[in-house]
């Protein structure tokens, strides 16, 4: 009687992990699990290898599109053979997906230099969208308490003993314990925050690169955790981190930085960055973790246990660094100017140059709100959306939201009109109170063209309600800069077009090129 594995792997691709047994047939992928047990899962059973299977299929409908196709038996047939739903008895269960096409996974197009931002603005967009509708509840909210979150580091460190002597010192492992425990000793309230916050979901659970295939026309993740709920039902950020891990581990922080802005940005979630880097190392410690399973597994071949080793070594010193101090100073840059003078537009390319995150003004007032980005909110509902009271809980609300981004250790972008000295004032102050350079860039155009900006945005959905018939009345109430030091104050003429632009942007705040910031796990 032949074994499963040589049985199912005549003619086709074997791809082997800690977990599975994954072959490759044409146009169509066959998984199995291994009949492991692992302490964080248990796939000793053939029932619990099936029920594994069925979830599998289930949960990984939410974020990819036909992929997963069914669940198919594994059979012994009469000349002792094992084929995929063949006529014999059932002796296991495996899942059937579509292949997708390769050259689309993102670590591919990262190895060939073609992972771009447009891409993380794109996964931004996707996964703030899937977290924003995943399920909640009391019971998915106790994942994200403390002592959940202990567990969880706790059992990492266990579970790795005696598996990670070949990859790192005794005195780095202390350090990444004393690092981790002690951030979680010393910010516990920011845990029960984010439950209170309903940030803590069904998530995907493992959102690597390979997971990830980013077509013309489509993108979908694959390979969520189906075994084990806890590692599944998580704080949003323990879930974005985890892809923001990868991609800075892999070279790229700066994609890593966009992709946290982005998502920040299209949620409305900029209290992440206070925990993004605890995370970040948490989870370069379970993929340590893993590869070292894979190390040591003597049923493994030769060569994918000795990659295993020393993607194991560099997961262990990404956690060991991901909490460190970063390679340049943050800084808190204002954009504002009269409406349609290009602040959006500006502290978009200052986002896309510098890595770090925008907060606007326009998002803020909608989120508090609880409407829409593109819902207008200058109908008579929302009379007050814009009175002197409520514009300044935005501007208290904006100002908080860029602390906590300095307080990790990043650069920030404050968009708003900064229409008075006092404003400018009050982000002058945080940037004052925290040590950290400032600089407010005044957007301006010449009248015509921002009145056909503001011609051209009624047309389509917009984050702004500006309306061209309120120009003047707001260029009236516009208070002068004289507040500022020069050395504090750029005047920027957005007439002058994208290149032009970013060739003074450049000049003022990256002239050795981008600056990253790597504090995601750099």
């Amino acid at each position: 009687m032949g074994e499963l594995k040589s049985d199912l792997a005549r003619g086709c691709e074997l791809i082997e992990t800690h977990i599975s047994w994954v072959f490759l047939h044409g146009q169509t992928v066959i998984k199995v699990k291994k009949p492991v047990s692992l302490g964080f899962l248990d796939f000793s059973t053939l029932d619990q290898r099936r029920q594994a299977c069925e979830q599998e299929y289930v949960l990984n409908q939410r974020l990819s599109r036909d992929v997963y196709l069914d669940v198919v038996p594994i059979t012994l047939d009469a000349d002792g053979t094992h084929r995929v739903d063949g006529s014999g008895a059932i002796v296991d269960y495996a899942v059937r997906m579509r292949r997708l096409d390769d050259a689309h996974r993102a670590d591919v197009l990262l190895r060939k230099g073609q992972l771009r931002r447009d891409h993380m603005h794109r996964l931004a967009t996707r996964l703030a969208s899937f977290h924003a509708g995943a399920e909640r509840s009391a019971a998915i909210d106790s994942f994200g308490s403390l002592a959940c979150i202990r567990q969880n580091v706790l059992e990492n460190f266990a579970q790795a003993q005696g598996l990670n002597a070949c990859c790192i010192s005794q005195q780095q492992e202390r350090e990444i314990e004393n690092r981790q425990l002690g951030f979680l000793e010393q910010h516990r309230d920011l845990f029960e925050q984010r439950i209170r916050a309903g940030r803590i979901c069904d998530g995907h659970g493992d959102l690597r690169l390979e997971h990830i295939y980013l077509a013309a026309n489509s993108l979908d993740i694959i390979d969520c955790i189906e075994f084990n709920e806890r590692f599944r039902y998580a704080d949003v950020c323990a879930d974005l981190t985890f892809l923001v891990m990868d991609l800075a581990h892999q070279g790229r922080a700066d994609l890593a930085e966009d992709l946290l802005a982005d998502y920040a940005q299209c949620s409305g979630d900029y209290d992440l960055y206070a925990l993004a880097d605890f995370y970040t190392g948490y989870r370069a410690y379970v993929r340590a973790k893993v590869a070292s399973f894979l190390a040591s597994d003597e049923q493994a071949g030769a060569d994918a246990r000795a990659a295993a080793e020393h993607n194991a070594r560099g997961y262990y010193l990404h956690a060991l660094s991901a909490q460190r101090e970063p390679l340049t100073a943050p800084m808190l840059i204002a954009v504002g100017g009269l409406i349609a003078s290009g602040k959006s537009h500006t502290s978009r390319q200052l986002s896309h140059l510098l890595h770090c995150p925008a907060v606007d003004t326009d998002r803020t007032r909608k989120h508090l709100l609880g409407v829409g980005f593109e819902t207008r909110i200058d109908a008579a509902a929302f009379s007050e959306a814009y009175g002197q009271e409520f514009t300044a809980r935005v501007y208290a609300e904006v100002l908080r939201r860029a602390e906590v981004v300095l307080n990790s250790r990043r650069s920030v972008i404050i968009d708003a009109t900064f229409r008075s000295a006092a404003e400018r004032g009050a982000a002058r102050q945080l940037a004052t109170r925290l040590g950290l350079p400032f600089c407010f860039i005044e957007c301006q155009a010449p009248r015509g063209i921002a009145l056909q900006r503001l011609q051209e945005r009624a047309r389509a959905p917009s984050v702004s309600d500006a309306r061209a018939d309120i120009y003047d009345e707001f260029a009236r109430t516009w208070e002068p800069v004289t507040e500022l030091d020069p050395a504090q104050w750029l005047t920027l003429d957005t007439s002058l077009g994208e290149s032009g632009i970013e060739a003074i942007l450049r000049e003022r705040f990256a002239p050795d090129g981008p600056q990253l910031h790597p504090g995601a796990g750099a």
